[in-house]
């Protein structure tokens, strides 16, 4: 067994110097003359940290150093393969145990306060294996779960999801079970299975790692879908921005045919699935699923009324499921563990584990993958180690455009579908970013409302209009040139019209568009009653209204 090497070579380790690093590593295990293999893995969630090093010693433990550049990375191949000297400034911590006994004087990786509250189900290879290969998946327990799959019929397949309790990871959290069950139970000669990738929230990125991470457990979980509903073709819809998450799915799905994992007759079996990719050109409203279809279809992405729903009439008029990247990517363990296993962990309605992007104004932005029912609070401190600067935490914008601010008097509630909807918010897809006092609540609404404006398809009139007159508002409010009359006036039609927004918009992205002017308001509307009646931003963020006493406060001078 020879040593390896394995450097983070996801986007948010390109974009920190990654390629630089591995080839400097490269040109010192080849200048060294090392027996070592250079591996390039997924991001492991420590974003942060970028770029990670890994060095898995032979017959050992394998050992993590982060923020490594290129001017680092030759000393450190030396410093630890060469010189036996683990211990440097870049040093993050072992992983697994050894015999080695200065090895084990290292601090152990997951009982740092990043890893230590995280339950890792979907994100367990990400960072560990080569995303390139089969074998490394296989190695790591993959396919297991598509093995017991087609062992099954596929009603009892679809029962077994049902079991988990597995809810859609992508929204409102519909039973993923339910879905399957009733396209299960329609009767087609085609039925289509498709994977949204078209991840569009502002501050998300956890679709891409893992299609950057662990291709091929989105491939298993995909075709374990497809057997229990009756699909014999699928579509993997994903962000054309996303270009090294595309290489590396297309990559995936040609290896796996190629290995019987797909395509004819997979694993021997009568089943048979292929997977196609569909590139979106980053239409937001391409995200709800018959706007999606209607993408794949060759047509514009714009909603329809439903019902029918994709399920009875999607791709073509045929049944089709439509899943997110994290639901598919649990499908695998649910499957490998049994239904019952995978419904242990979580709360009484939403099972599992969640991952959330959290950035912002946070000192340990990254990917994390925590069980439900986990607080706000614990992500935000433990986890991601307080707000930058130690400055004061003031609200967590969770769920996207679609989602809502929480506040500091809503920290401790758990991380669950309903209690996120009572709180005035929702799960969304996932993202999390923290703001500090610096922050302007009416502002982060206006930014909101701006994207979800900009990105309507303008195919119903209460979305297409009603948002640029949200919009409008909010921009009068934050106006110095206008009378405090006239800010009233507009104030006072705010809340109305978010609410017929709301009850009468077609599809889901203008259903939730108005959730951050609503949340903010629920929790900020001394903001909002400053900006109107006082002419004021008391973050001093809002250009127009900034005066020295607002400054003076927000720097303290």
């Amino acid at each position: 067994m020879k040593n390896k090497i394995f450097v983070g070579m996801g986007t948010c380790g390109l974009a920190c110097g990654a390629r630089e690093v591995y080839n400097k590593i490269c040109s010192a295990v080849e200048k060294l003359g090392l027996d070592a293999e250079v591996v390039s893995t997924g991001c492991v969630g420590y974003c942060s940290k970028e770029v990670i090093v890994d060095f898995q010693i032979a017959g050992e433990t394998r050992i993590s150093y982060g923020e490594v550049t290129p001017d680092k990375a030759e000393e450190l191949v030396k410093s630890v393969l060469v010189d036996k000297k683990y211990e440097n400034e870049l040093l993050i911590g072992r992983q697994g145990s050894s015999d080695n006994e200065e090895i084990n004087k290292l601090t152990y990786i997951y009982d740092l306060p990043y890893f230590k509250k995280q339950k890792k189900l979907v994100l367990k290879n990400c960072g560990f294996i080569n995303p390139d290969s089969i074998d490394d998946y296989i190695n790591a327990q993959g396919f297991e779960g598509l093995k017991k799959a087609l062992s099954m019929t596929s009603k009892d397949a679809v029962e077994e999801v049902k079991k988990s309790g597995l809810r859609g990871r992508g929204g409102a959290g519909f039973p993923t079970g339910r879905k399957w069950d009733f396209a299960h139970a329609q009767v087609s000669d085609q039925k289509y299975m498709v994977c949204n990738a078209d991840e569009g929230d502002p501050g998300a990125f956890m679709d891409r790692s893992i299609i950057e991470g662990d291709p091929f457990a989105l491939i298993e979980g995909m075709t374990i879908a497809a057997y229990a509903i009756g699909a014999s073709q699928g579509y993997v819809y994903i962000r054309a921005e996303y270009p090294l998450a595309v290489k590396r799915i297309k990559e995936a799905i040609e290896t796996a045919k190629s290995r019987g994992y797909l395509g004819e007759n997979i694993l021997g079996s009568e089943f048979s699935f292929d997977i196609k990719i569909k590139k979106g050109a980053g239409a937001f409203v391409c995200g709800e699923e018959t706007s999606l279809i209607a993408s794949i279809e060759g047509k514009r992405g714009m909603p329809r009324p439903r019902p029918p729903f994709p399920v009875q009439k999607g791709i073509f008029d045929k049944p089709t499921v439509i899943n997110n990247v994290e639901t598919l990517a649990n499908v695998p363990y649910l499957f490998r563990e049994g239904g019952e296993s995978f419904a242990k962990l979580g709360t009484n309605n939403s099972k599992g584990t969640k991952i959330f992007a959290l950035t912002g104004k946070i000192k340990k932005a990254g990917l994390v993958e925590v069980p439900m029912g986990t607080t706000i609070r614990d992500i935000i401190f433990e986890i991601g180690g307080g707000i930058l600067e130690d400055k004061e935490f003031k609200a967590v914008q969770i769920g996207g455009p679609s989602g809502g601010c929480i506040p500091t008097q809503c920290l401790d509630i758990q991380i669950d579908y309903e209690s996120l909807k009572e709180a005035g918010a929702m799960m969304g897809s996932g993202g999390l970013v923290v703001m500090d006092e610096t922050t302007c609540m009416v502002d982060v609404a206006k930014f909101f409302i701006t994207f979800t404006a900009d990105e309507s398809c303008g195919k119903c009139t209460p979305c297409r209009e009603g948002n640029v007159r949200l919009l409008e508002i909010l921009e009068r409010i934050t106006s110095g040139d206008i009378s405090k009359e006239e800010k009233i006036k507009n104030f006072n039609n705010i809340d109305k019209l978010a609410h017929v927004i709301k009850d009468t918009s077609l599809c889901g992205l203008g259903q939730t568009a108005p959730n951050p002017i609503l949340s903010t308001m629920r929790y900020f509307m001394n903001e909002y009653e400053a900006h109107v009646n006082e002419d004021v931003c008391p973050a001093g963020v809002c250009s127009e209204l900034v005066n020295k006493k607002a400054v003076c406060e927000v720097c303290d001078v």
